[in-house]
């Protein structure tokens, strides 16, 4: 049966107008991006096998783009889009960021850093560089490493952050690992680059570690 033959209010594009796009599964809200299926399939039937072929919606979101072409009712075209519809989603938190104090929005914050970050497969060290009103700057990845290390300089940071002028930052990193407890060598950094950024009076707001689907914050936890 056609979604067009389906009752108005089972249709997902019916269904997010009349309830919103949290009343939706990810399968709908997929069939929706998908727009059409595939020859004996709704967009709906498509979505629901994509997501048990990809393992669940976000490997889907973060396939690589051989494989999210290989499979059939996909496509380059359908890739490029969903690739702008994350970028869109990324610069949309990142202006909201721009705009207010980051410690007024910390869940914001959160799921910008994770959309920067969780994606990677080795770990990353990042800030977000904030004027004197915690207003965004600037994002910027400074140190890559292995699946469980990097190597972070605190000279190297003391100088971005001057040369952003920025009177505060938020640090973060991912755990490729998924989990997201700081170990004894997160917390070191962490105080090692409190002191370093002190001798020219900047302060860090916030130490985010992002794992798979879950952040921690060192404010949060005590640990500043």
């Amino acid at each position: 049966m056609a979604i067009t033959d389906w009752p108005h209010d089972e249709r997902p594009r019916e269904k997010l107008l009349n309830f919103g796009p949290a009343s939706l599964s990810d399968a709908e809200l997929l069939a929706i991006f998908l727009r059409t299926g595939v020859k004996g399939k709704t967009a709906v039937d498509l979505a629901r096998e994509l997501l048990v072929e990809f393992n669940g919606l976000r490997s889907l979101l973060e396939a690589t783009q051989q494989r999210f072409c290989q499979r059939n009712g996909l496509g380059l075209a359908k890739y490029v889009q969903l690739q702008a519809v994350l970028e869109m989603s990324r610069r949309h938190l990142h202006a909201t960021l721009q705009r207010d104090d980051v410690m007024l929005h910390p869940e914001i914050t959160a799921q910008y850093l994770t959309a920067r970050l969780r994606g990677h497969q080795q770990e990353v060290f990042a800030c977000l560089f904030l004027d004197a009103r915690h207003r965004v700057i600037c994002y910027e990845e400074l140190f890559y490493g292995t699946i469980d290390n990097t190597s972070v300089y605190p000279r190297e940071v003391v100088k971005k952050t001057l040369g952003h002028n920025a009177a505060a930052i938020i640090i973060a990193h991912n755990h490729p690992s998924g989990f997201v407890e700081p170990s004894l060598a997160d917390q070191q950094l962490t105080k090692q680059l409190q002191a370093a950024l002190a001798l020219v009076d900047i302060r860090i707001l916030d130490h985010i570690i992002v794992g798979d689907g879950q952040t921690s914050s060192f404010m949060r936890l005590g640990l500043l």
